[in-house]
């Protein structure tokens, strides 16, 4: 994104266009309470409601949802089998909630190691709300930021390779529309739940210039009121993509003047 593009959209709205959420700490809200870590994650299927119900009545464009990155896979395979399952069983039940509210639905990661069933019942969620002109709600499921850069980049080397495009005509803007959410404003503000200051991996491209913000509330505590808090940090905060703060107030001056 050009600067200038950058700070017109920083004029033409104070809120972000799109937010991105790591929703940490659903295995430590199970165990607090004695219980298996699933138990946390099913807990947490709430505030992913309580999350999308906010972004979409604030028209905030695109949400992003971290629900299982290449990482995971490490994690205990009674975990991971049981999170697969909570999966299937979430998008079965929401996907018309989400279809009669305006809400597209796409699942972002290499979706490939799935089962045939999972990759099945994506496929279908997101053919029934392709058309849907609300909210953009994207899941990240087995996604990693490294490997959306290294995806994005294995297509312009074959484009090379076949003789369509130079190398060095490669540049930020061409890499950018090979990575996922391409389509979509880059991330404006980046919350993690649980603590712990860091971005796993996730969507590191579409981070470049965004804000983030980091809350100790466990992902089954965070809901619209925690939202809000989140939003309103990011309102009150100057975005200024490299520049002084002095030429950004001048450049959406002039913005805002036309």
């Amino acid at each position: 994104m050009s600067l200038l593009a950058a700070v017109g959209d920083c004029a033409n709205s104070s809120l972000p266009r799109h937010v991105a959420i790591i929703m940490d700490g659903n295995g430590r809200w199970a165990q607090n309470r004695g219980k298996m870590r699933v138990y946390g994650h099913k807990a947490g299927v709430k505030s992913v409601r309580e999350a999308v119900t906010f972004a979409a009545r604030a028209k905030i464009e695109a949400l992003t949802l971290f629900a299982f990155s290449s990482e995971n896979w490490r994690r205990p395979e009674g975990e991971v089998s049981a999170l697969m399952e909570l999966f299937m069983t979430v998008l079965g039940r929401e996907v018309k909630k989400l279809h009669s509210n305006g809400i597209r639905l796409k699942v972002i990661g290499d979706t490939a190691r799935f089962s045939e069933r999972l990759q099945a019942k994506i496929a279908k969620a997101e053919a029934l709300t392709a058309n849907n002109q609300g909210l953009t709600l994207n899941i990240a499921a087995n996604y990693g930021g490294q490997w959306d850069i290294a995806q994005a980049a294995r297509k312009l080397a074959r484009a090379v390779a076949s003789g369509e495009l130079a190398a060095d005509q490669i540049d930020e803007a061409m890499l950018g529309r090979e990575v996922c959410m391409a389509d979509l404003p880059p991330v404006d503000l980046l919350i993690r739940t649980g603590g712990d200051h860091r971005i796993s991996n996730f969507v590191l491209w579409q981070l470049a210039y965004a804000e983030l913000y980091f809350t100790p509330v466990l992902w089954p505590d965070f809901n619209e009121a925690e939202f809000s808090e989140a939003v309103a940090s990011f309102v009150a905060r100057e975005r200024r993509f490299g520049c002084t703060g002095e030429q950004i107030r001048e450049l959406i001056a002039e913005q805002q003047t036309g």
